[in-house]
């Protein structure tokens, strides 16, 4: 049963950050160390940090042959089950590095060409060139070494969506950056049959079809094969009718490689680093998160934004429905945002406590408004903070003054005030005009209208409907 279903989220997975699995079997998705390095936000850059940091140090251990050592740590890169993700069927159960072939596997490691090089530093390479590791290993360590961030990011998620946790449960091992050692602690922790679960953002799985080494071999490898011997005039060689010289792949396969492997790969790519260096560049521009639709294929993008906008239409307006309000609110940013914006976390507490904001988004965007914001305009917006107010009446100045009390340079001077209607639009704007040229950061209101058309946009593949609202509404405050 999927974690919408089981606690009655009333979403789809348009509307959550993280994937919605279905804890008694796994999800065929793989946490991606190759999308956690491209992603800006706040959370996946901390999350790979400590992805880098331990094969850091893992590395520096075996090249001063500290066996041993590099051993220990490696040993705690079990089999995680806690995110039911990955290649099982039935019961979850993992499908990557159990204490059984563990030390195998870190023979094969340590004793690779490509460890030995001191040339292979990122955890994604691992697959492309060392023997015995695929995208279900690479996915398990990964998870491993980000067990920490998960933890925080299901607490966040389960907060966000009124999910109970149990407290004080043993947390795993969790790697520590600073000191660069496992630690031990006990956490608040998602249980569901007696089994720890993980949440893990939908932004940072895939299904590892692009940074994989037959991407590498026959996109790349194979084709600069294919140029050269046309540039030498190589026998392999055949022109068409018309002149035109050839070189199939398959004759470069079994006259030129003749045993591809690994370390074949990685031999090539010491002598080729430049073929090397277009494949990251290329992967780098062609790779993405994936859609929601791609992660649950039963879900229909025009039926969800039906259902969003009655859903948004049928709430009464006033506090006694503000709680409702705020849910949809979130269900619909997410839809709008993702993945420019991710990881939504509500009611934080600012001030040492003494205010909270209603909801953040962190800005992952490297294209578009927020992108744009930022680098363009130099407005620092690294949180995108929104109040939401489930008003009967207009918001006026005292929600302006709210707003501007929670943006900081650090935090963010990007500010998103959401309301049913407001009856005289424009004033608001001027509004928002002034506080922008008396340096309290911009604000900008966002009315059911503008989510309604944004939505209604989405259903013809519009997805940037309500982007192109807020930068129309950004130019009324900054360009008068």
């Amino acid at each position: 049963m999927k974690l919408s279903k089981r606690f009655k989220l009333s979403k789809t997975q348009f509307e959550l950050d993280f994937v919605d699995i279905d804890t008694d079997s796994d999800t065929r998705l793989f946490v991606d160390p190759y999308l956690l390095g491209l992603r800006i936000d706040h959370w996946s850059i901390k999350a790979s940090s400590s992805v880098r940091s331990f094969f850091s140090h893992f590395l520096d251990l075996v090249r001063q042959g500290k066996e041993d050592e590099a051993f220990e740590l490696f040993s705690h890169l079990h089999e995680p089950n806690e995110t039911c993700l990955g290649l099982s069927s039935g019961i979850p159960r993992g499908n990557g590095i159990g204490s059984e072939d563990a030390k195998k596997l870190f023979d094969s490691i340590i004793k690779s060409k490509a460890i030995k090089s001191g040339k292979l530093t990122d955890l994604e390479d691992f697959r492309l060139f060392i023997p015995g590791i695929g995208k279900d290993k690479v996915s398990d360590m990964t998870t491993n070494l980000i067990r920490g961030n998960l933890i925080s990011y299901t607490q966040t998620q389960c907060k966000l969506h009124k999910i109970k946790m149990t407290p004080e449960v043993s947390a795993g091992p969790i790697w520590d950056i600073s000191r660069k050692k496992w630690t031990f602690t006990h956490e608040n922790t998602l249980i569901i049959d007696d089994k720890k679960i993980l949440l893990t953002p939908k932004g940072i799985v895939s299904f590892c079809k692009a940074y994989a080494p037959e991407n590498y071999f026959n996109k790349h490898v194979l084709e600069y094969l294919q140029h050269e011997h046309i540039r030498t005039g190589g026998i392999w060689v055949e022109h068409r009718k018309d002149g035109t010289a050839f070189v199939s792949k398959k004759k470069i396969k079994e006259n030129v490689v003749k045993k591809y492997s690994k370390e074949w790969l990685f031999e090539f790519t010491e002598k080729h680093p430049l073929v090397f260096k277009s494949f990251r560049d290329q992967q780098a521009e062609q790779v993405h998160p994936l859609s929601s639709d791609s992660i649950d294929m039963d879900l229909s993008l025009t039926s969800v934004a039906d259902s969003l906008i009655a859903q948004l239409k049928s709430i009464k307006q006033g506090t006694a429905t503000a709680s409702e309000y705020h849910k949809t609110i979130v269900g619909i940013l997410e839809i709008l945002f993702y993945p420019n914006c991710s990881h939504p976390v509500l009611e934080a507490e600012i001030n040492q406590g003494r205010k909270r904001i209603d909801i953040y988004f962190e800005n992952a965007a490297k294209e578009g408004f927020f992108y744009n914001l930022h680098m363009i305009h130099k407005i620092q917006c690294p949180y995108v903070i929104v109040e939401c107010k489930n008003y009967s009446k207009d918001i006026q100045n005292p929600e302006l003054d709210q707003m501007i009390g929670r943006l900081t340079v650090n935090r963010g001077m990007l500010g998103i005030i959401t309301c049913r209607e407001i009856s005289n639009k424009q004033l608001f704007i001027e509004r928002c005009r002034d506080s922008f040229k008396n340096g309290h950061g911009l604000i900008i209101p966002l009315t059911d209208n503008d989510f309604i058309n944004a939505l209604e946009a989405l259903k013809i593949e519009n997805s940037n409907a309500l982007e192109d609202t807020l930068n129309q509404i950004k130019n009324q405050i900054i360009m008068s």
